[in-house]
C-alpha cells in the first residue's frame, strides 16, 4: 500500500510517500518525506488516523488516531515513531505488529508540527496537522 503525502495550507511544499509492506505478522512502514519546515526540535509527529480523506480545515476529515482496540495513547494501533528532520527531509523505516496492511487501506497518514510526547491523551501533544495522505492499495 502507499500514501502520497501533501502539505496543508501553512506547509504547502511538503511532499512524500509512505509505503506499507506486509511481512508475515508485521507491517513494514517506510516514510520518505521532503520539504519539512525547520522547527525547534526537528521532530514531527507521525500517525495513522481513522479518517478516509484529507479534506477539511487543517485535515479535519482525517479524524483521530487509528485505534480499533480502544487503547490509551501511545498504544493506539496508529501511533508511530516521530520523523526526524535532516536538511528538509525525513526518512524512517519501522516494523510494527499493531496492524496488518489490509486493516489500514483507506485510512489517512498525518504528520504533525511537533513530536509526539507519548504521554498526553489523546494524541501526545503533537500539535497541528501539517501534511496528509490517504493509504491506497497498490495493484
Amino acid at each position: 500500500a502507499i500514501a502520497v503525502i501533501n502539505g496543508g495550507s501553512t506547509t504547502p511544499n511538503i511532499k512524500g510517500t509512505i509505503k506499507f509492506y506486509q511481512k508475515q505478522n508485521c507491517a513494514l512502514v517506510v516514510a520518505d518525506v521532503w520539504w519539512l519546515p525547520h522547527t525547534e526540535t526537528g521532530f514531527f509527529g507521525f500517525h495513522i488516523h481513522e479518517g478516509s480523506d484529507c479534506h477539511g480545515i487543517d485535515f479535519s476529515n482525517s479524524k483521530s488516531h487509528y485505534n480499533p482496540y480502544d487503547r490509551p495513547h501511545p498504544e493506539h494501533a496508529g501511533d508511530l515513531p516521530p520523523l526526524m528532520l535532516c536538511k528538509n527531509r525525513a526518512y524512517l523505516s519501522v516494523l510494527t505488529d499493531r496492524f496488518n496492511v489490509s486493516d489500514i487501506i483507506g485510512r489517512t497518514v498525518i504528520f504533525h508540527n511537533m513530536p509526539d510526547d507519548f504521554t498526553l491523551q489523546p494524541s501526545g501533544n503533537s500539535g497541528e496537522k501539517i501534511a496528509c495522505g490517504v493509504i491506497k492499495k497498490v495493484m
